[in-house]
């Protein structure tokens, strides 16, 4: 199974944008809307700066080949960014399964975890 590691990163990276943008300029916003202590609005907006970080290093690898040895750090930190993600964001919504908008991103950050987890294990240049 080939896949196309360009739409993989340019998905990843418009998902990590828009949001690490939200989480930089609308922290207490999101707070209210997950009846969260908006106290902890620091730390929307720390985590936003990494998600902007991120999807600038993935938008600028975009046309590189990826998987196997190849640009292995990038790929192995998304896996980890997105498994890991995943298990917290999947955890949080057991426990709160009426928010819609929260079981969408526990699922988006599942594909991603699964499509890098792809990249990193296959060889890009194996033909099938």
């Amino acid at each position: 199974m080939k896949i196309n590691t360009k739409i993989v990163l340019i998905l990843s990276s418009i998902f990590l944008g828009i949001l690490g943008v939200l989480m930089s300029f609308f922290p207490q916003e999101i707070a209210i809307h997950f009846k969260i202590d908006q106290s902890t609005s620091i730390f929307f907006q720390l985590t936003g700066a990494l998600y902007v970080g991120f999807a600038m290093v993935n938008w600028m690898v975009k046309g590189s080949t990826m998987g196997g040895i190849y640009n292995r750090p990038i790929a192995i930190g998304n896996f980890t960014h997105f498994v890991v993600g995943g298990l917290a964001l999947l955890k949080y919504s057991s426990n709160n399964q009426d928010s819609v908008e929260l079981l969408i991103l526990t699922g988006l950050y599942a594909v991603f975890a699964v499509t890098f987890g792809l990249i990193v294990f296959t060889h890009p240049l194996k033909e099938a």
